[in-house]
């Protein structure tokens, strides 16, 4: 799909705040990725991001969104997820305590990237992961 991609490539996704479409956004992304070795942790990592954007900023009130971004050069997969905004908190990653039965997603999304940001939309957060695609010749996988 992707072999002779010579610039960035860039899709975007904006979902209602629904539950159901946490899945759709990463079916999406395993769409995009199809036979990429990063796929399952990029959907793993679109799963985690849009379900604390519902969790926990408007993206889940009524009429909430929150928006999928998937970036595709010949040397990096990036993927963002931006909330809806109006959290009390900053996303970061934490240690959660040994019986807490959530708080580990950050901690999850950085153990599998190569590289993990937070930043301030104005309105929110944005979330990105990136992943190195290192192959000969510049192909993306």
């Amino acid at each position: 799909m992707h072999e002779y991609m010579s610039q960035v490539r860039v899709w975007g996704l904006t979902c209602p705040g629904f539950r159901e479409e946490v899945s759709r956004a990463r079916r999406w992304a395993c769409d995009i990725l199809s036979g990429h070795p990063s796929a399952d942790d990029i959907a793993l990592i679109v799963s985690e991001l849009g379900t604390n954007a519902l969790r926990y900023t408007a993206s889940g009130r009524a009429n909430g969104l929150f928006h999928v971004s998937l970036a595709l050069s010949a040397h990096v997969v990036a993927v963002s997820v931006t909330d809806g905004g109006d959290s009390e908190t900053i996303p970061e990653a934490t240690a959660a305590d040994d019986l807490a039965l959530n708080g580990r997603g950050l901690d999850i999304i950085t153990a599998l990237a190569h590289g993990f940001a937070v930043h301030d939309t104005g309105q929110g957060h944005t979330v990105t992961a990136e992943f190195h695609t290192d192959r000969p010749g510049g192909h993306p996988w």
